[in-house]
């Protein structure tokens, strides 16, 4: 076995590995580039490697400094992560020309199946079913317009050897297809210094299920069962989970055989995933293979007891495997939060910053798991994991130069509906602050009636979100739950102010007990009765909630009992009340005395400023053209400029019909958030 290896990447996915690789006695290796000298995985690794300034194709995805520090540090093995050079046959060969191994396939495999044109028509020629296309390179913006109209709108313009959602546009006519040829084509080169561009048609109403495989280099190979990634946004998923809800026995011994007989097909010796289109039917469609460990594998390491980067190292060490496909069991049920640093309010736009709170939920292993990972027996009822894979920490700053995934927040249970309230939970007990995130839409999309009965596309946020993500409004139960449990908390803090203050003998005694709670325009009348163990919420309809917990003022999360169940609130301090987050809704909470109810619903509101006649910056980011001039005027919907954030190019475009008067922002420009790049009247 190797006794050191270099993990050539970054952030969560380095630290990763480094877990596994200390549990089997492994050294390891970090590399960093000038934005990464503080890094987590770097301060994990047992030494570290500096390769660069921050931008990746000057650092990370560099062969020449990355093979410079395998030699510096003596490692004997490599393991590319997922993305950067993780699908590259040029490093796997330099690696394999210096003697070192890398902890992935074949080179054969991952030109055969990192290259998606290749990979279709070894697909086809082993019979198995494909998305029609043109599986041609395309030179042109022209002749990618030609090639969609033969293909027939909508269409798919992908990266020939992209991955991860970056040069991907979906097309519906003449002018996306060209718009789309283009940004793929630039974000392509940016990412993996490879343009290349195919088109394949677009499957309305598709589910995105993947198969993970497993094989050696002695001829095994099996499969471990498959995952649900339907839950998309710009192509690139956002949860996964493991079994899907939708596939039958039948439909995941076929998809899983194929998927084997692929890997068979190009002598694949490594940890890989087969991607399949499945429609309503549950007939499936190969899309592509990714020839590297999956972003979302944890799902599959929580139902079936396998470390995925254990095996990958054993593999590449010359093991054969040591588990049969009669071994796999799938057993409970796993989902995979991705948390980005992105706002959702603005449409999910990249988010850069100093990360002030990083207070992830506490990792817990599941009652049946082995101290060696496998399970013991079967999984009892209402028994939950936790698991964070992160590569950030309290303090670190987020970058713009690379992805904008911060960590990957799972839950395990027995069944689906179990897995799904302990998500519920993990999110609203996961603090972060400093950044703008994704948190709140997460909480969303498990409260989502289709969500949970698994009835979703990979169409679901295009759907179900037409107009963004916009915040949550709860239902009038959790509305009322939250209002107990801020009545009971405001109780307490008023104690503890009275106590300050030193005016009062019996501070309990002088603290009123009748109250108005106002959130999300309802306002409720309440009576507290507390009691040593927590206090009882009278609402004016005679109905009442029992409020238990161990919440101290100021502490910025309250894990309450309400009736018996559990109520997760983040808290923050505002001037008679909180503002609470919780299940995808931020809120402000006021809890005011009757006669202090009376006097705020006679203040009027504070508008918003004016922004309509202006185009603002929506996240961090450099400005890659301007389309417009002074003067010019545009129509609605027409691009207004380009905008780099994150390895990701964004188009943003006029609103309505305008005449442009100023322009403050030139290409090469770096803006912040809210800047003003051009006007209108």
């Amino acid at each position: 076995m190797f006794k050191k290896i270099l993990i050539a990447n970054r952030g969560e996915i380095a630290c990763r590995v480094i877990k596994t690789a200390r549990k089997m006695g492994i050294a390891t290796v970090a590399i960093y580039s000038d934005a990464d000298a503080q890094a987590l995985h770097v301060q994990m690794a047992d030494e570290a490697a500096h390769i660069g300034p921050p931008p990746a194709n000057q650092s990370y995805i560099v062969i020449d400094k990355v093979m410079d520090a395998i030699c510096q540090t003596g490692a004997e093995a490599v393991h590319p992560g997922y993305g950067f050079l993780s699908e590259n046959s040029k490093f796997a060969q330099a690696l394999d020309a210096e003697g070192v191994a890398f902890i992935g396939p074949p080179t054969g495999a991952i030109e055969a199946m990192g290259d998606k044109i290749t990979s279709k028509k070894i697909a086809q020629e082993a019979d198995v079913s494909t998305v029609p296309g043109y599986m041609g390179l395309i030179e042109d913006a022209d002749e990618a317009v030609k090639i969609s109209n033969q293909v027939g709108y909508p269409v798919m313009i992908k990266a020939s050897a992209g991955g991860g959602g970056k040069g991907m546009r979906i097309a519906w006519n003449d002018q996306e297809a060209r718009e789309g040829f283009q940004s793929s084509k630039n974000e392509a080169a940016n990412s993996f210094g490879d343009d290349r561009i195919f088109i394949e048609k677009f499957v309305t109403q598709p589910r995105h299920i993947e198969i993970q495989v497993l094989c050696d280099g002695h001829g095994g190979g099996i499969y471990l069962g498959e995952r649900e990634c339907s839950i998309q946004r710009r192509n690139q998923k956002v949860i996964e989970e493991a079994p899907s809800p939708f596939l039958d026995e039948a439909t995941r011994r076929a998809m899983g055989e194929q998927a084997v007989a692929l890997a068979k097909a190009v002598d694949y010796a490594s940890a890989g995933t087969v991607e399949f289109i499945v429609d309503g039917n549950r007939n499936f469609y190969f899309l592509e293979m990714n020839t590297r460990l999956q972003v979302e594998h944890p799902v599959t390491e929580l139902i079936t007891g396998v470390d995925l980067v254990e095996q990958m190292i054993r593999v590449a060490g010359g093991e054969a495997l040591s588990i049969t496909q009669d071994d796999v069991r799938l057993t409970g049920w796993a989902i995979e939060s991705r948390l980005y640093a992105e706002d959702p309010y603005r449409g999910f736009l990249p988010s850069i910053g100093r990360l002030t709170r990083y207070r992830p939920p506490a990792e817990v292993a599941a009652g049946p798991l082995l101290d060696s990972g496998k399970w013991q027996g079967d999984a009892p009822s209402g028994e939950t994991a936790a698991r964070n894979d992160t590569g950030v920490y309290e303090g670190g700053e987020i970058s713009m130069y690379y992805d904008p995934m911060i960590a990957k927040l799972c839950t395990w249970g027995a069944d689906r509906a179990t897995a799904l309230e302990a998500m519920r939970v993990a999110l609203d007990s996961f603090e972060v602050e400093g950044i703008g995130h994704n948190l709140p839409f997460l909480s969303a999309v498990m409260d989502h009636p289709k969500f949970i009965s698994g009835d979703i596309t990979t169409a679901f946020i295009a759907e179900e979100y037409p107009d963004g993500f916009e915040g949550v409004t709860l239902d009038a139960t959790q509305l009322r739950r939250i209002a107990a449990a801020a009545a009971a908390m405001n109780r307490v803090a008023e104690i503890r102010r009275t106590r300050v203050s030193g005016r009062m003998d019996n501070h309990e005694r002088r603290v009123g007990s009748d109250w108005v709670v106002t959130l999300q325009g309802e306002s409720f009348p309440v009576t507290v009765d507390a009691d040593p163990r927590g206090a009882t919420v009278r609402f004016a309809d005679g109905s009442g909630h029992r409020v238990e917990s161990e919440w101290t003022p100021g502490q910025p999360l309250a894990v309450l009992d309400v009736d018996g169940g559990p109520l997760v609130l983040k808290v923050g301090k505002l001037p008679n009340g909180f503002r609470i987050r919780t299940r995808g809704a931020d809120m402000k909470v006021h809890v005011r005395s009757p006669r202090q109810a009376e006097l705020a619903r006679l203040m009027p509101k504070k508008l918003p400023p004016d922004t309509s006649k202006m185009l603002l910056c929506p996240m961090p980011g450099l400005i890659v053209n301007i389309s417009v001039e002074v003067g010019q005027e545009v129509q609605e919907g027409q691009s207004l400029c380009t905008v780099e954030a994150m390895k990701m190019e964004n188009i943003l475009r006029a609103e309505k019909k305008s005449t442009v008067t100023r322009i403050n922002a030139a290409a090469g420009d770096s803006l912040a958030v809210d800047e003003v790049i051009m006007e209108f009247k």
